[in-house]
C-alpha cells in the first residue's frame, strides 16, 4: 500500500472550528482535503476530500472519478478504533468528485488521548493509497448531577417489557442505517426552538436515583431546553422523517436523517406535526413541546447521532462540513 505525500496549511473557520487543509498533487489527480484537526470530546471530526483531474494529462488519459472510494479511519493511542465510509456531495464523473465522512468521538476521551487520522483511497481505477492527517482532542470538562425520580418515572427508567425492548430495538435499527444517497443539508444546521434556557446538557454524567432506593449511572445523550409545554419544536435541518410516534421511555418522538448515518432526535412532545416519510425543511414546525415519557417537567430532549453515536448536537450548527467552500 503507497502512502500519499501531503502539504498540510492551517486555515481558520467559522464557529470555533479549527480546520486544516491538506493537499496531494499527483501526474493523474489532486486531492485536497479538509477537516477540523481539534474538537472537543463528544464532537466529531468530519474531512472533505475532493478529487480533481490534473490539467497536465491528455484528455483520453484522465481518470475516471466515477468508481472513486474512499474510507476514514481513526485512531486513539495507536490502535484503530473507529471506521466511516466517505460519502459523495458533489460530482463531475469525468473530471472531480467530492465527499464527506464524519466519525463520532467519544466523551470519555480526553486531552491526553493520542489521535491520529487516516484516509485510504482509490481514485478510478488506480491502485489503493493512503496518507495520514494529524488530529487532537481538547480539554472538556462535563457536569455531574443527580436525578431524583418518582415511582411513575422510576417504572419508566426500569421497564424491562417487550413492548419496550422492541421500541428500543426498532429505533437502534434506525440509527445504525448509512443510506449513502441520503444527503439533505451541509450547510450548519440550527436550534429547535427559539427559546435559549436549557436545564440539561450534552453527556451530564448522571445518578439516577429511584423511588425504591436504588440507583444507576449513565449518560445524558442530548441538550434539554427548558420550555413552556406546547411550545413549536423545529426541525434543525432538511431531511427525511425515519420515526414519528410515542414511545414507553421518550413519549411523543421524532427522528430526522438529515446525511447518511446522522440523525436529530427530538423527545417527550405532546403533539407531532409529522408522519414517516415526510420531507421536512430546515426551521420546519415538527411538533409541540411537551413532558410525555420519561419526564420530570415539560421541556424538549434534542439529540444528534452519528453512526449510532451520541454526538454534541452543538457541533453542527457550526460549518462541520466546510460548506463555506462551495
Amino acid at each position: 500500500m503507497k502512502k500519499a505525500i501531503l502539504i498540510s496549511a492551517l486555515i481558520f473557520l467559522p464557529a470555533l472550528f479549527f480546520g486544516r487543509e491538506a493537499l496531494f498533487t499527483g501526474e493523474d489527480y489532486t486531492i485536497s482535503a479538509e477537516y477540523n484537526d481539534q474538537a472537543f470530546p463528544g464532537d466529531a471530526v468530519f474531512v472533505r476530500m475532493t478529487f480533481t483531474q490534473s490539467a497536465k494529462k491528455a484528455k483520453a488519459s484522465k481518470t475516471d472519478f466515477s468508481s472513486s472510494r474512499a474510507v476514514l479511519q481513526l485512531f486513539t493511542d495507536g490502535k484503530q478504533s473507529r471506521e466511516s465510509e466517505f460519502f459523495t456531495i458533489s460530482k463531475s464523473i469525468k473530471s472531480s468528485r467530492t465527499f464527506l465522512a464524519g466519525i463520532p468521538l467519544s466523551t470519555w476521551w480526553n486531552e491526553d488521548t493520542k489521535c491520529s487520522l487516516k484516509i485510504i483511497y482509490t481514485a478510478g481505477n488506480s491502485k489503493q493509497m493512503e496518507f495520514e492527517l494529524p488530529f487532537s482532542i481538547e480539554k472538556k470538562e462535563f457536569v455531574t448531577e443527580a436525578i431524583d425520580l418518582d415511582e411513575q418515572n422510576s417504572g419508566i427508567k426500569t421497564d424491562t417489557s417487550q413492548k419496550r425492548m422492541e421500541q428500543i430495538k426498532k429505533l437502534n435499527g434506525i440509527l445504525e442505517t448509512v443510506d449513502s444517497s441520503a444527503v439533505f443539508q451541509l450547510t450548519p444546521f440550527s436550534l429547535p426552538t427559539d427559546k435559549t434556557r436549557r436545564t440539561a446538557f450534552f453527556a451530564d454524567r448522571r445518578e439516577y436515583r429511584y423511588s425504591n432506593g436504588k440507583s444507576s449511572t449513565g449518560l445524558h445523550y442530548g441538550i434539554d431546553f427548558g420550555i413552556p409545554e406546547g411550545s413549536e419544536v423545529s426541525a434543525c435541518a432538511e431531511g427525511k422523517v425515519v420515526l414519528a410516534e410515542t414511545r414507553i421511555t421518550t413519549g411523543w418522538t421524532v427522528v430526522i436523517e438529515h446525511l447518511p448515518g446522522l440523525y436529530s432526535l427530538y423527545y417527550h412532545m405532546s403533539q407531532l406535526k409529522v408522519k414517516e416519510g415526510d420531507t421536512v425543511r430546515q426551521g420546519q414546525n415538527i411538533g409541540l413541546s411537551g413532558s410525555t415519557g420519561l419526564a420530570t417537567g415539560p421541556h424538549l430532549h434534542w439529540e444528534m447521532r452519528l453512526n449510532k453515536e451520541a454526538v454534541n448536537p452543538d457541533f453542527f450548527t457550526g460549518d462541520f462540513s466546510f460548506s463555506g467552500k462551495n
